[in-house]
Parts: structure tokens; sequence; C-alpha cells
């Protein structure tokens, strides 16, 4: 069973933003919004689903595809309970599901991990939330309305609310699975009503736990918004800077363990090598270090420190992720070319790049070749990698 599935509910009209085109097709600093916010989620490990408003399904898959990711797109509802619906019947069998508006396209992977972060430590539903900054009233009364008067001008205003006690509410939201099936069964006609799927689970008296939210999680409803969102685009666009490097790592077969390849264990004798020879994993290493200007893997953990005997070869990866973030460096993807006569590469591939994105937090493709019996890994006598990696300074 799949262990997490991503439902992006992108089938909103669009009506108050004024584009003339459903929300999440709308045009923002030259890509739509919906591109925008599906652009980050390569490195998410999960199963991701796009519901979008009748007609607008091709669309959205060739979209999907531009941003990087591989997407499920599925026919919404009239209301956005119904398009929720709809993401949960083409999810199938998982044990998270989160549920994330297209219209808050510029969210950060910050959320994503703070709520998969609750789940797996055994909440059931996770909500991020921001502190609400504005003073607030409760409106007493209408008054008849006059037309000439300013926006506002019609309503009587009560009491001042206490603001610290309040909290906004932002996507991504997490749940397991089954309550949120379980939530919607028992809202039955009444979910038409409802505009949080958390407000559903509460309704069957299970708890909600709150995790920080962030500024960047705003959502995109009316022309102001996408004025700012435009703003921080392209303002984002103006400090990216990228660099590239390139890692290569070698090792013969002759290993006493399992044999270790991009994150996973694979049938057959192990690769030689003081940790666990995982070719894949030290040559990413590499190409990150090279593009940041920070050496090597020898530079970076030592080639026979004793502490790293067999070590997996994640425990490099997330090193070499710690001092890329000391430097003010992220990973913005990565490729790995593997050549060798075994193990065959394309038959777990699709796992391979699931696993070596969650590492990374990045999106990464994994390829493999062989070399027509040319050298040592054309004779079979071990595994080569070649990885190219892009990093951004945040």
């Amino acid at each position: 069973m799949t262990e997490t599935a991503l439902i992006v509910v992108a089938a909103g009209s669009g009506t108050r933003l004024g584009r003339g085109v459903p929300k999440a097709f709308a045009q923002l600093a030259g890509a739509t919004v919906l591109e925008h916010a599906l652009r980050d989620l390569g490195w998410l490990p999960a199963r991701i689903v796009v519901v979008v408003p009748s007609g607008y399904e091709a669309d959205a898959s060739t979209i999907a595809a531009r941003a990087g990711v591989t997407a499920h797109v599925v026919t919404g509802g009239a209301t956005r309970a119904d398009s929720v619906l709809a993401g949960l019947a083409a999810a199938g069998e998982v044990r998270f599901v989160l549920v994330h508006d297209a219209a808050r396209a510029l969210t950060p992977a910050t959320p994503f991990d703070r709520v998969r972060a609750a789940l797996e430590a055994g909440a059931v539903a996770v909500v991020p939330v921001l502190p609400v900054v504005d003073t607030v009233r409760v409106v007493d009364a209408v008054r008849a309305v006059d037309v000439a008067a300013p926006a506002g001008a019609d309503e009587a205003l009560g009491a001042i609310v206490d603001r610290s006690t309040l909290r906004a509410m932002q996507t991504p939201q997490g749940f397991d699975a089954q309550v949120l099936r379980r939530a919607y069964e028992a809202a039955g006609d009444a979910r038409a009503d409802s505009t949080d799927d958390a407000q559903l689970v509460q309704a069957l008296g299970e708890p909600v736990v709150a995790v920080p939210g962030d500024e960047l999680a705003f959502k995109i409803t009316t022309p102001a918004d996408a004025e700012r969102a435009e703003s921080l685009l392209s303002q984002k666009e103006r400090e990216m800077d990228l660099r590239t490097g390139i890692g290569v790592d070698v090792h013969a077969f002759g290993g006493d363990g399992a044999l270790w390849l991009a994150g996973l264990e694979w049938e057959g004798q192990g690769l030689a090598g003081h940790s666990d020879g995982d070719v894949v994993c030290h040559a990413i290493v590499d190409a990150l270090l090279s593009a940041a200007g920070l050496g090597d893997i020898g530079g970076l953990v030592g080639v026979d420190d004793p502490q790293h005997a067999g070590a997996r070869g994640e425990v490099f990866v997330r090193a070499a992720l710690e001092r890329l973030g000391s430097e003010g460096w992220t990973p913005v993807n990565v490729a790995v070319q593997v050549l060798g006569n075994r193990p065959r590469i394309g038959p777990r591939r699709d796992e391979a790049q699931r696993v070596l994105g969650a590492m990374l937090g990045a999106p990464v493709s994994v390829s493999g070749t062989t070399t027509d019996g040319l050298g040592a890994t054309g004779r079979g006598e071990g595994v080569q990698a070649i990885a190219t990696a892009l990093i951004r300074r945040r």
C-alpha cells in the first residue's frame, strides 16, 4: 500500500480573481497557478492527484508534466467537498492523505514536512496555521444598504475578538486516510457547506493537531493576491543563484554485506567498500559538494572513519545536505546514470527515485545503461554511477 497521497484541489472557478478562466489556470509570472503549485512537489514521496474543472483535464496533465511531476488528473465537482471526494476516490489505498489548495501556489516544502511528521508521529488530522495579526470585530447587524456608501458602511460593528485565540488555516492539511473517508461519509449532504476538511474530521470527535504554517502559503483569491504572488515570483527569479556539479563513484563487487544501490537493497553480491558501497548515493554527494565548491565525500566524512563502517548511503547524503545548508545552498534536482550489467535499474526506477527524492527533498531522476562489455563494468566486475546536481542559493 502506498504510504501517502497528495490531493491538489484545482477546480475552483476563480470568479473573484477576474481572469476569465478557472483560478488554477490563470497566468502568473509566465506560468499557470497550477504549475507554480506543482513545481516544487517532485521531491514529495506521494501519489499526486490533481482535481480540475471539467474540460481542463488534458491541460492539467500537460501542466503537471511541465512542472516535472507525475500526476493523476481527475474531474472535480460542484463544491470543494465534491472535488476532494473525487480526489479521495482516485487516491486508492493509502495510509495518509494530504489535501492542498492549488491556489496556495507559493507554499514551500516546510509545511509539507511538518504535516507529514505529525502524521507519522500518530496524529490523525493535522493543519498548518498562522496567528491572526489584524484586529477582528464581530458584525452585530447589517443596516440597509446604501449603494453610494463606501464598502462596509452598511455593517454595524460589535465587539473586538481576542485575536490571540484565533488562527488562520492553511494547507496542506494532512489526515489518516481512513479517518478522512469516514468524516466525509458521516457528513453526508452537509459536507457541501464545508470549506475545510479538518472541520469534518473534528465533527467526528477526532482531535486536530496544529503545526506552524508559512507566510508564503497565502491563498491567491483576489487581483491583489495575484499581484503579490507575481511580485514574489519575480523577486525569487532575480535572486535565484544556480550552480551545477558532477560526481562519479565506482565500486567492485565483493562486499560481505547486501547489495545497496540508490538507497535500496537488491539481490546479489554486495559492493566492496568501507561503507555499504552505494555508488549512486556517493556520486550524488560528490555532485552536490562539487556544485557548491565544497570538496568531495572524502573531505566531508573521511574514507576510512570507523564510525562509517558499513554506513548506508543516506548517512552521507544527509551529511552533504547539512554542509550545503550551512553555506546557504539547497538542491533543485539531481540526475544519476548507473553503469553496469547488474542490477537492472528499470524495474525499480520509480522506487529508487522516490527514495532518493525523499532523502534530498528534491526531484531525482535515475537511469541505467551498460558499456557493451567494455571496461570493468562491462565485464561485470562492479558498478559505476555518474550524478549531476543542480543547486540554488536559498
